[in-house]
């Protein structure tokens, strides 16, 4: 193996403390002995952007989102100084930038910002004389110069999208465990590491509540092919290759369980049963840019229905507010909230060539007297919300019969 260019990415948990920041410093600095060119993006120290959000709440439960982003892209700011000061400690050469100074330049969405465009001749230069290039994860900048962050688990975004704007070679995802799991082991301990996914299966899987990558950074590691490793920061193990097309792929027909625990079921109880009234009701929630996820309609034979649907628990507040308001005015009954649930999902490319899948699951859930609510599948995922109390029976007893085990 040559000369190659690694775009390395940390989280916070890989740069929780001091030890643990020189300890990032010191696999760096091995790649830097072997001749490899690095960029490192670094996410902020632990739990820091939890613990700015509730300072913010303190001072204003409302805030402004530019100013969130202004205060929450500090925390990155922290954290690549200090590797850089590690690394220079160790006696390498390594310079730190914020996203605004490598030039990601976003659009003007506060807190959930897209990338637009990265002007990466900064990070060329620094490389070119010879130097470690640390990036702070999460944020870029507008045209007009005002700070962005990315949404929850940006840095995998900054990371993904400079490894194809750089051309890397390779493109690796650092974190707390050894790579991506069949469910989550913290749950059940039977789960065993996953060699490699498709990229259309991790990002099934990020969207349904697999909180090891972020969905829109494996979109754009899709759109532009680039390979990605997800391994653990405290050891050398190989972790969990995403790539276009796994070998056989058709064989293994569920690859992988998620649970989210993040929802709440919304009821609009007795809807007029008539043309046009399902719209009202989510076009006025998408203009105040609230992401609905699974839809129920119960068909009626009395002129009216019940309509639910699923929200992230974060939107439930907003989301009451808004459906309460058009009840009243399309003639619908009371609005119903219930947060008690949660949503288990399998994911497998093999499905689409494998009939019987669904009714496997649904069997599962009945043997264990769990009651399915709500259900919603794509090309390569089954979906089932169930009372949360059941959510952990659920995943174990799936797991165990899809035979995803050690």
């Amino acid at each position: 193996m040559g000369k190659q260019l690694i775009v390395q990415k940390f989280g916070g948990s890989s740069v929780a403390n001091v030890e643990r920041i020189q300890c990032v410093a010191r696999r760096v600095a091995g790649y830097r002995k072997k001749g490899h060119d690095l960029v490192v993006v670094v996410s902020a120290l632990g739990d820091t952007t939890d613990e700015l959000i509730e300072l913010a709440d303190k001072i204003n439960p409302e805030p402004s989102e530019r100013e969130m982003d202004m205060l929450l892209s500090t925390g990155e700011q922290i954290s690549v100084a200090l590797l850089a000061m590690a690394i220079h400690k160790l006696g390498f050469e390594a310079i730190s930038f914020t996203g605004a100074q490598v030039g990601i330049i976003t659009d003007t969405s506060h807190t959930r910002a897209r990338i637009i465009k990265i002007n990466a001749d900064k990070i060329k230069e620094a490389l070119k004389q010879g130097k470690i290039v640390i990036v702070a994860g999460f944020q870029g900048v507008t045209l007009n110069q005002d700070i962005t962050t990315l949404g929850r688990g940006g840095s995998d975004l900054t990371a993904v999208a400079l490894a194809k704007e750089l051309k890397a070679d390779a493109c690796e995802i650092y974190t707390d465990v050894k790579g991506i799991y069949t469910t989550d082991p913290r749950i059940e301990p039977k789960a065993r590491k996953i060699e490699a996914l498709t990229y259309d299966e991790m990002l099934e899987m990020a969207s349904l509540g697999a909180q090891v990558m972020q969905a829109r950074s494996i979109e754009v590691a899709k759109k532009f092919d680039v390979p990605i490793h997800v391994r653990s920061s405290f050891e050398n193990a190989t972790g969990t290759l995403i790539i276009k097309e796994v070998k056989n792929m058709e064989d293994v027909v569920v690859s992988a369980i998620t649970l989210n625990k993040g929802e709440s079921k919304i009821t609009v109880c007795d809807v007029p049963d008539r043309p046009g009234v399902a719209a009202r009701i989510f076009n006025e929630l998408a203009s105040c840019g609230v992401s609905v996820d699974m839809i129920v309609q119960n068909v009626s034979h009395l002129r009216s229905t019940d309509i639910s649907f699923t929200v992230s628990k974060a939107a439930a507040p907003k989301t009451l507010k808004i459906t309460k308001k058009v009840s009243q005015g399309i003639g619908a009954g009371e609005v119903l909230e219930d947060n008690a649930i949660a949503r288990v999902s399998i994911v497998g490319v093999g499905m689409k060539s494998h009939p019987g899948v669904a009714a496997k699951m649904f069997e599962v859930l009945a043997d264990k007297k769990i009651n399915i609510e709500m259900i919603s599948t794509s090309e390569i995922s089954i979906s089932c919300i169930i009372q949360k109390k059941f959510a952990e029976t659920a995943l174990k007893s799936l797991h165990e019969k899809f035979g995803l085990g050690k």
